[in-house]
């Protein structure tokens, strides 16, 4: 209706898409003053209504992002106009296209493995221009790692979570990058630069910004709502025990259960024993890359710490729940945190289109792409190795390979011997480790529980020579 009151010149057409991939069997496209905009769902009606809200966003600057709605008392930090917590609803659209169509084209030929529930990647734009955005990886899955198959060698992935996988391969990306750094003619290509004053080597350059898509809420925190239940205004029940608590995914199942409800230290032999392996929420782990960044702590010695710009959602953006998840729920108890680590607030967005819930049964495979890949990688999430029972190309054993070529190799590294473990080498890193140690005391403050960790058996494997 109100498309219809502004322009004169309004047409929709609706392409007809049967596609099992989104379960968006309908696009709409409306055309304005010659300008296209697309719009897809579960109905024609649902589709138009998308398509609509995708020309008003981008012609009259009218959101209807949840994060927007006039709200009373809501803990939303608007400090100043510039830093509010909401991305640019065309900003957010145009993400969540590019993840969705660089899915669709690194899947073609394996159509046998397009079958998802949760689809994520990251984008990278410099300068927030999102027409030259690329998009860094694209990865699916819903499960995690089975405790009979958990290596000694880092040669498992732990955790098949689409948005955890999704990071990891960012962090191959990374890796990529100072790898330019090492080689004079290629260093100009590289985003890392030289960092002239403190304890970093490297650092990005200015302007460059990673956005985390996912096609629904993170598992854990930011996903323990009612979708149906009207209280997008202030929550009624802040203090209510299920808020802001740590959870874990259990094994080889679906969703999450309170750390409360466990024992605290996962032991090895107790593992092959029968014991569930437990694996932090995706809202938990989030949470941790805004307190310590996204490089992990073996990049923590060369570069200065990445945060997230923004985390862009396809369904189920609960403000709210969405804000206490990621970085709320220990704004208040963090402190301690060794410059530069901080509690980065990244900025939140629905998707315009959002994904209608999907019923299936989650398929028990998942895929990775990381840019500069000739083809996607399809991993046995329960096993952790590829289905042709491979290590995959982003587990802990490939990394810290990476890890020692960059310290032989990568000019202006001052200490260069690694002849210690995975899990010494990181325990090494100083800064990370007390960012790390604090945000657990954080949650402990807020009596939310205690982190999990896998045993520390799986980190004790050297480098091969």
């Amino acid at each position: 209706m109100l498309l219809y009151e502004l322009f004169n010149d309004v047409n929709f057409e609706c392409i007809n898409i049967d596609s099992a991939q989104n379960n968006c069997r309908f696009k709409m496209t409306v055309t304005i003053n010659e300008k296209k905009f697309d719009g897809t769902g579960p109905s024609k009606k649902l589709a138009k209504n998308a398509a609509a809200k995708a020309a008003l966003a981008s012609l009259c600057n009218i959101s209807y992002s949840p994060m927007v709605v006039p709200q009373k008392n809501v803990p939303l930090p608007i400090d100043d106009k510039s830093s509010s917590m909401e991305l640019p609803q065309i900003h957010a659209d145009a993400i969540g296209r590019l993840v969705l169509e660089k899915f669709m084209e690194v899947i073609k030929g394996q159509e046998a493995y397009s079958r998802r529930k949760v689809l994520a990647g990251i984008v990278m734009t410099e300068n927030m221009n999102f027409f030259e955005a690329k998009v860094i990886s694209v990865s699916t899955g819903t499960k995690c790692v089975s405790g009979e198959h958990i290596s000694v060698n880092g040669a498992v992935l732990n955790d098949s979570h689409a948005e955890i996988v999704s990071r990891r391969c960012l962090l191959k990306f990374l890796y990529a990058q100072l790898d330019l750094q090492c080689n004079q003619a290629t260093a100009y290509q590289s985003i890392f630069v030289r960092n002239t004053d403190g304890q970093y080597p490297y650092k990005l350059k200015s302007g460059v910004h990673f956005h985390l898509y996912i096609n629904t809420a993170p598992c854990g925190d930011a996903r323990i709502f009612s979708p149906h239940e009207n209280d997008t205004g202030v929550d009624k029940h802040p203090n209510r025990k299920a808020r802001g608590q740590l959870r874990t995914k259990i094994e080889s199942g679906e969703g999450t259960i309170p750390v409360k409800s466990s024992d605290g230290i996962q032991t090895w032999d107790g593992v092959l024993q029968g014991q569930r392996l437990l694996t932090m929420s995706c809202s938990d782990k989030i949470a941790r890359w805004n307190i310590v960044g996204i490089q992990g702590s073996l990049l923590s010695s060369i570069i200065e710490p990445v945060y997230l710009h923004s985390i862009v959602l396809g369904s189920l953006l609960h403000p709210e729940h969405m804000y206490r998840a990621v970085c709320g729920r220990i704004e208040k108890s963090i402190q301690g945190l060794p410059p530069p680590y901080h509690l980065n607030k990244p900025r939140l967005a629905l998707v315009t289109s959002a994904e209608p819930r999907n019923q299936a049964k989650a398929p028990n495979f998942g895929i990775n792409w990381t840019i500069g890949d000739v083809e996607l990688e399809v991993v046995n999430s329960l096993t952790g190795r590829t289905i042709g029972g491979q290590v995959s190309r982003i587990t802990k054993q490939a990394f810290f390979d990476k890890y020692g070529f960059l310290m032989k190799n990568l000019p202006g590294i001052l200490n260069r011997s690694v002849t210690t473990d995975y899990g010494q080498t990181k325990a090494n890193v100083k800064d990370y480790q007390t960012a790390k140690l604090e945000l657990f005391s954080a949650f402990k403050r807020e009596d939310l529980g205690s982190w999990l960790k896998k045993p520390i058996e799986q980190d004790e494997f050297v480098l091969i020579e």
